[in-house]
């Protein structure tokens, strides 16, 4: 167990802004004698001037992971995900007029509880409340959770029993623990999460942080307006994403599948942000033949679209994650990342036969800033064949899996 000092940033560089609001300075839990203590990124306690012998023990597995003498300060252990701590403090000389020790187990139950969320992002929010609830069901905390006020909306009306605040709206000292969701590429010595995200899937990374049962589950939606966007049968796309890797790679798949999508009587309707997105001479277009929804768009309105959709087509990306939520079957292309990393959907399109889910190793270390990442075959002609080699053949037969799909439902 250790406490890492923050390294002060070089004289006129400005120093990144942190990922999570800190935690409170002070521990905000009062134990006697002066000893305060809490669970705020990891099990933290400080105690007074006198001498004292602290051990941190897991309830569950019966390990000290910690024990040492000090005279006074802090204790602070190296895990900051969840584990269920019993904090040990005694006085170190043992005499009999020293005052008595003081033990606590961890117990969350009817306590004011924060897990947060990174901003940015739309998918990995979606795939990771559900343990969230689940957490608070588990242990009958007083849940918070910090997000994006664009996502907030999404869910608040759907889950009243949690209150969903922004990270500038968060006061560390209100709470007894918090957790921090993330993915956490750099963690070798597993201090954020205790299995490599990359192992065990996007979404339950979660659960394994928050050490509750991994097994998937969709969150509920909020939506201010459930009333049907068009009267015709109508399937929605998402085509851009945020690296080139994600994209469908296939010169012609989005025009094929558009217009074979159109031929079985359905409009084709496009709900990226963007309809166009890229990085120097590599632009990605909304495809030809889809009607244009695109724009900066409240996340409801979005949800409203799929939600009534008789099928979505998209990426690994944080519309089709938005469209499991919504209920609506969803075709999801990826082959830069494994299929245990996404939701399970029997309309998977992945082609084994290429180069296949360099996300998902953790021997490549992704970078957000080249969108052009192709860790294995960059400047070869093997660049992007993940998707490059996924025909519109594999997306159609997926297509023709859904039920309904060959008789969509009349126009109203």
């Amino acid at each position: 167990m250790s406490l890492i000092e923050p390294v002060a940033p070089s004289a006129g560089i400005e120093a990144p802004k942190p990922a999570f609001p800190a935690p409170a300075e002070v521990a905000t839990q009062s134990g006697p004698n002066g000893i305060r203590f809490d669970f705020n990124d990891g099990c933290r306690v400080a105690v007074p001037a006198g001498g004292w012998r602290v051990r941190l023990r897991d309830i569950d597995t019966d390990n000290v992971l910690f024990e040492t003498e000090l005279e006074a300060g802090w204790v602070m252990s190296t895990k900051k995900y969840y584990v269920r701590f019993c904090i040990e403090v005694e006085p170190c000389s043992g005499a009999p007029s020293d005052p008595p020790s003081f033990v606590h187990r961890y117990d969350a139950a009817g306590q004011q509880v924060l897990i947060q969320f990174p901003v940015g992002t739309i998918g990995d929010v979606v795939g990771w409340l559900p343990y969230a609830v689940r957490f608070q069901r588990r242990h009958g905390c007083r849940l918070t959770c910090a997000m994006s006020d664009k996502l907030i909306p999404l869910f608040a009306a759907a889950y009243p029993d949690i209150e969903f605040i922004t990270h500038e709206q968060v006061l560390p000292e209100r709470f007894y623990a918090t957790y921090n969701l993330g993915l956490y590429f750099d963690d070798a010595d597993f201090t954020r999460q205790p299995c490599d995200f990359r192992l065990v899937g996007l979404h339950r990374t979660a659960a394994y942080i928050l050490g509750v049962d991994p097994e998937e589950d969709a969150p509920r939606l909020a939506l201010a307006d459930e009333s049907r966007p068009i009267e015709a049968p109508y399937v929605a796309i998402a085509v851009q994403s945020s690296t080139q890797a994600k994209y469908w790679n296939h010169p012609t798949g989005w025009r094929e599948v558009v217009a074979f999508l159109k031929d079985h009587g359905y409009r084709v309707v496009c709900i990226d942000q963007k309809p166009t997105h890229g990085v120097g001479y590599v632009w990605n277009h909304i495809p030809y033949g889809a009607e244009d929804e695109t724009g900066d768009r409240p996340l409801q309105e979005r949800a409203r679209w799929l939600r009534h959709a008789s099928l979505f087509i998209g990426l690994s990306s944080g519309l089709t994650w938005l469209a499991w939520a919504s209920g609506t079957p969803t075709v999801l292309i990826s082959g830069f990342t494994h299929a245990t990393n996404e939701f399970t959907t029997p309309f998977r399109v992945i082609n084994y036969h290429a180069c296949n889910s360099c996300w998902n190793d953790v021997r490549q270390r992704f970078d957000h800033q080249d969108f052009f990442w192709c860790p294995r075959h960059k400047g070869t002609p093997r660049q992007f064949e993940c998707t490059r080699l996924i025909t519109p053949e594999q997306v159609k037969s997926a297509v023709k899996r859904v039920p309904g799909f060959a008789n969509p439902p009349r126009q109203r």
